[in-house]
């Protein structure tokens, strides 16, 4: 008996061992795959949002335009890849040939079924890789109504940005009514307990108005060139292209 007991102990070590030695390569696969593809992109924009909002919803309408109007500036969108929000924001930015509708897909057991919109689409084992593709390439994220996933993309924006593990990153928040009880907490609990600083509230742009979040996207990009130009680094590639694109797409 007790020689099977330490058989078992064995075998089920091994077998985690093995395991995480097999999801080290499946890691390592996802990013290697996330940079190969997206390391050339280009100025774009992420928007985040809900799998579950309908094409009838006011949101879906909002995230439809404004991927529209940012791909007719030149910018790439990048989304999750499912439906809703994520859908509507494909959707957009197909229409326009000259950009890339780009989806970051996961296997989940329900809900992230890959919306038809996309022009480049991978898909990835990790939650956590994912993320991190979403977020590097973009120079904007636009975070729409949604559920715990669209919450945890909201606050790893927000802390990237508040640590300045990203930076000339601007984070907007479409929905004003539907976020103000999280901006309330935000204000009186977070703010007054000490939690983060008054000024990180500014950190949130919240607004409906999509003419203006274009309006600011292209506004930012102007101003990371200049920082760039300032900063003696108007020899570097990633210079270079942005100067490009703002001449040839924004002028």
């Amino acid at each position: 008996m007790e020689e099977n007991k330490d058989y078992l102990i064995k075998r089920y070590t091994k077998d985690i061992k093995s395991a995480d030695i097999w999801s080290v390569f499946k890691i390592l696969a996802d990013f290697t795959k996330g940079f190969d593809e997206l390391g050339n992109l280009g100025p774009s924009v992420t928007v985040f949002g809900s799998a579950r909002t309908d094409k009838d919803d006011f949101y879906y309408k909002k995230s439809l335009e404004l991927s529209e109007k940012l791909a007719k500036k030149g910018f790439n969108i990048i989304t999750g890849g499912g439906p809703g929000i994520m859908e509507a924001a494909n959707q957009g930015a197909k229409k326009v040939d000259y950009v890339e509708s780009i989806g970051l897909n996961i296997d989940l057991p329900s809900e992230q079924v890959a919306n038809p919109y996309t022009t480049k689409e991978l898909s990835f084992d990790y939650f956590f890789s994912r993320k991190v593709m979403l977020v590097k390439y973009s120079m904007a994220y636009v975070i729409f109504p949604g559920g715990f996933g669209t919450l945890d993309e909201l606050f790893e924006a927000l802390t990237l940005v508040q640590t300045r593990k990203v930076t000339g990153v601007k984070i907007f928040v479409v929905g004003t009514d539907f976020y103000e009880p999280l901006l309330e907490f935000i204000r009186t609990r977070l703010v007054p307990n000490g939690m983060i600083d008054k000024d990180d509230i500014e950190l949130i742009r919240v607004t409906d108005d999509i003419d203006c979040i274009v309006k600011e996207i292209v506004e930012s990009l102007r101003n990371q060139i200049k920082f760039l130009k300032e900063a003696n680094l108007d020899h570097t590639t990633y210079y270079k292209s942005l100067l490009t694109f703002f001449e040839d797409k924004l002028k």
